[in-house]
């Protein structure tokens, strides 16, 4: 196989990234049906953000020259259905920091505004009614965070100062940080009785489809508010419709499983149920970062080192 050029493809404009190397051609494709150029010729390409799956693995089949797939997402399940297509040897990056400051950001929001009964408070204002009340805080509350890592870390660095008064951090396996211990998966059934509060950031896997299932929110105590800003497949949605609909559990929700969710859906109006429409990422933030990681990624592949945030290499 004769690779012609050198060919990378970019959601963005090349002449708006600083610090890329001389070294490729490259192609501005953001999910557009015109390719840009000839897949063929791509070595590395950065997928199209918060595009379809179909749209995202599309030039996948035509690319046997890739090496290097870049996500712009955390997660990668979008992209995982066109890895079949690709030789052995292609790494897959995801985008590992990028997101990790404004997802957090809308952790803490989304937990702050269900507590305190903002969504009703702003129904008032639309009727001019004045919704005094006492409202829950997260000062003193325990708060159970599922998925320590970058970002349930840095969900963390933000709860620090609001006073909880508990921050337990569960991941695949167990391990130690200077913060405190880390459980595992396993320990859950022990641990959501105590949580006032339990934060979903965990990448969506086999292990974690449907991890909050009927069992899992069973445990939750009376009145705990689940907070959803990982995949809306981790949580069983007729479960959660049940524990919501009976006022057991409030819920906060970044992603829901159909999504988009469908209009008619009795999610939209559910008692207790904060939806915002998956813009953990969607921030002012997210486009300068994403710009110095794929500068970054780039400068490395081009003087041949390792290009960081593997997350698998095709066989």
């Amino acid at each position: 196989m004769t690779v012609k050029t050198r060919d990378v493809w970019l959601p963005f404009p090349a002449r708006e990234i600083d610090g890329l190397p001389d070294s490729f051609t490259y192609r501005h494709w953001d999910g557009e049906d015109a390719f840009p150029a000839d897949p063929a010729d791509c070595v590395f390409y950065v997928t199209p953000y918060m595009k379809s799956p179909a749209v995202t693995v599309r030039p996948l089949a035509a690319m046997p020259a890739v090496e290097v797939v870049q996500t712009l997402t955390a997660g990668t399940d979008h992209i995982l259905g066109g890895l079949a297509e690709l030789r052995p040897g292609v790494r897959l990056c995801n985008a590992a920091g990028v997101h990790t400051a404004s997802t957090a950001e809308l952790a803490l929001a989304l937990t702050l505004a269900s507590l305190r009964g903002i969504p009703g408070m702003v129904r008032g204002q639309d009727r001019e009614e004045w919704r005094f009340g006492v409202y829950d805080a997260l000062a003193d509350k325990s708060v159970l965070i599922i998925g320590y890592g970058s970002i349930g870390s840095a969900v963390e660095d933000r709860l620090v100062p609001f006073e909880c008064g508990r921050i337990t951090r569960v991941a695949r396996s167990a391990r130690s940080t200077p913060r405190g211990p880390v459980h595992a998966l396993a320990d859950l059934p022990e641990l959501l009785p105590g949580a006032d509060v339990v934060i979903l950031t965990t990448p969506l896997t086999d292990a974690t489809r449907g991890l909050a299932g009927a069992g899992f929110l069973a445990r939750m105590k009376d009145g705990a508010l689940l907070v959803n800003i990982a995949r809306g497949p981790v949580v069983d949605t007729k479960s959660l419709l049940a524990e919501v609909e009976s006022g057991r559990l409030c819920a906060a929700l970044d992603v829901t499983d159909p999504e988009p969710l469908p209009a008619g859906h009795p999610l939209w109006h559910a008692p207790n149920v904060l939806i915002t429409p998956h813009v953990g990422g969607s921030s002012t933030a997210f486009e300068p970062r994403a710009k110095r990681l794929l500068a970054r990624q780039l400068t490395r592949f081009a003087a041949g080192d390792p290009v960081e945030h593997t997350v698998l290499i095709t066989t």
